[in-house]
């Protein structure tokens, strides 16, 4: 099996050209079943914020993708699927029945964690955009899970679109405390309470 080599050289890669360092300023990392929700500025950043995480828990943690852009080639099924082991899902709904949010909650139950994006697409500029609410949803219908923000910092400026070598800038990713559901808070509420969480740990703002 090829998997576990080509993970470790594409991790050490995007640690060796990002200069990345993993800031664990709310929580330690800890064996236990977690949900890091993080911004989403490039392609790259699940493959850092994996990175960022000791083996013993890459092994547990399953980034959440989308399945228009992962499934367009081989490689790229590859790399998600059998590198990556993430959960597809369909951003799409081209089935309106179906509940986008079972892949997830299937990874979840059998005992991953998982690393999403929120605001649902990337966003190049700097700050956040609005949150999906499938971030609510999940913490709803999974509390035993932690949720975890996640600050990835500068990997839009390291490659910024249209450039073929990385620039020399270090990375950063800042893992900030455990968040849950509170039983009467609301969808809006908890969207922006997560939101607030996720965007205090910019270094412009912490």
């Amino acid at each position: 099996m090829f998997e576990p080599v080509v993970a470790t050289l594409i991790t050490s890669m995007a640690r060796t050209v990002t200069g990345a360092r993993s800031l664990w300023m709310g929580c330690a990392p800890e064996p236990v079943q977690r949900i890091y929700f993080a911004n989403h500025s490039s392609h790259g950043d699940f493959v850092l914020l994996w990175a960022s995480l000791p083996p013993a828990l890459r092994k547990l943690t399953r980034p959440v993708a989308g399945s228009d852009y992962w499934n367009k080639s081989a490689l790229r099924r590859y790399i998600i699927s059998r590198v990556f082991n993430g959960v597809l899902i369909d951003r799409e709904r081209k089935d309106p029945v179906d509940n986008p949010l079972q892949p997830m909650l299937d990874a979840l139950e059998q005992g991953h964690s998982l690393i999403i994006f929120p605001e649902g697409t990337r966003n190049p500029e700097d700050g956040l955009l609005p949150f999906k609410s499938g971030v609510y949803h999940l913490a709803k219908s999974y509390p035993q899970a932690q949720l975890i923000p996640v600050w990835i910092a500068n990997l839009n400026r390291v490659m910024p679109k249209g450039r073929v070598l990385p620039l020399p800038l270090l990375c950063t990713t800042s893992f900030g405390a455990p968040l849950q559901l509170d039983a009467d808070e609301s969808k809006e509420q908890f969207l922006t309470r997560s939101r607030e969480a996720l965007l205090a740990l910019a270094p412009e703002h912490s």
